[in-house]
């Protein structure tokens, strides 16, 4: 399991291809399930221009790996990888990556679903907009 909060933007597809290679996950799984998530253009009906994103230190990636780990005990894992940026984003960036591997595929898409539900609506995030307007706090999340 590995879990990354980074503020530097990252390429979801290589970081998975890498952290695949290093754990020697090729040949293990029968499923593996991933979610992308990117920023937006908008957000309650208005063009966001970006976005800052925070978290506290040390609390946010404690509560990700015990996201995580309630996963691992509802359903039966071989790894996940988690990876979320922070700091300064435009849209089109990537956020977060959530990666699940499994022997099954109805455990790594329950389980990779799960992960990123409890992330977006538990995780210690706050969100800043700017808008044409000025800049926000977004005070809740879309729904799924």
């Amino acid at each position: 399991m590995q879990i990354e909060v980074r503020e530097t933007p990252f390429e979801p597809l290589a970081a998975l291809e890498r952290y695949q290679t290093r754990v020697g996950l090729s040949g293990r799984c029968g499923a593996t399930a991933i979610f992308i998530g990117t920023m937006r253009d908008f957000n309650d009906g208005e063009a966001v221009r970006g976005m800052v994103l925070e978290y506290y230190p040390g609390m946010t990636e404690k509560y990700l790996r015990h996201i995580v780990e309630s996963a691992g005990r509802e359903w039966s894992l071989l790894d996940v990888l988690v990876v979320h940026r922070v700091g300064e984003l435009r849209p089109g960036d990537p956020i977060v990556l959530v990666a699940v591997w499994s022997e099954h595929r109805a455990a790594a898409f329950s389980a990779c679903r799960s992960i990123m539900e409890a992330l977006k609506s538990k995780a210690p995030f706050w969100k800043r907009e700017t808008t044409a307007a000025g800049s926000r706090w977004v005070e809740h999340n879309t729904p799924g």
